[in-house]
């Protein structure tokens, strides 16, 4: 009669359970790392005032995924999608915006809060150069964290 070691069984599942959670480690590793290393290099802005409530609040603070990462990011100008965008009135202001209607050439955007937002409704259309890139992440306040999705 010949005695099976009961353990032997379970060394393959054992090891495919250690594997399962070194890959889970390793990506949500990879993926902290990655918010991380965008925080650092990717440009930022700070929401101010009240025109995108209730989507970002004063305070919020985001990461940008400028236009000029076409292999990143096929098309910023996107109806529907969050914009930050030179203000027409003042380009050395940054303003965030939702995109409402593109043809080429200009955008118009408003405000989630249209009672708060000055916008295309105030200002008209808004030249298409002035789209420098989309929202991707909000890095603060931590409770409010995470990915942006807009699509």
């Amino acid at each position: 009669m010949t005695h099976r070691n009961r353990s032997s069984r379970h060394v393959p599942r054992r090891a495919a359970r250690r594997r399962r959670v070194l890959g889970r480690t390793a990506a949500l590793g990879a993926a902290l790392a990655g918010g991380a290393l965008a925080v650092l290099l990717l440009p930022r802005v700070e929401v101010e005032g009240r025109s995108m409530l209730p989507t970002l609040e004063p305070g919020d603070r985001l990461v940008l995924l400028p236009r000029t990462a076409r292999a990143l990011l096929p098309s910023v100008v996107v109806p529907g999608r969050l914009v930050v965008l030179a203000d027409p009135r003042q380009e050395s202001r940054t303003l965030v915006k939702r995109l409402t209607a593109a043809d080429g050439e200009a955008v118009l955007v408003e405000g989630d809060n249209p009672g708060q937002s000055t916008d295309s409704r105030h200002f008209g259309p808004v030249p298409d150069r002035l789209v420098r890139g989309r929202p991707v992440y909000r890095y603060a306040p931590a409770e409010r964290a995470g990915w942006i999705w807009d699509d």
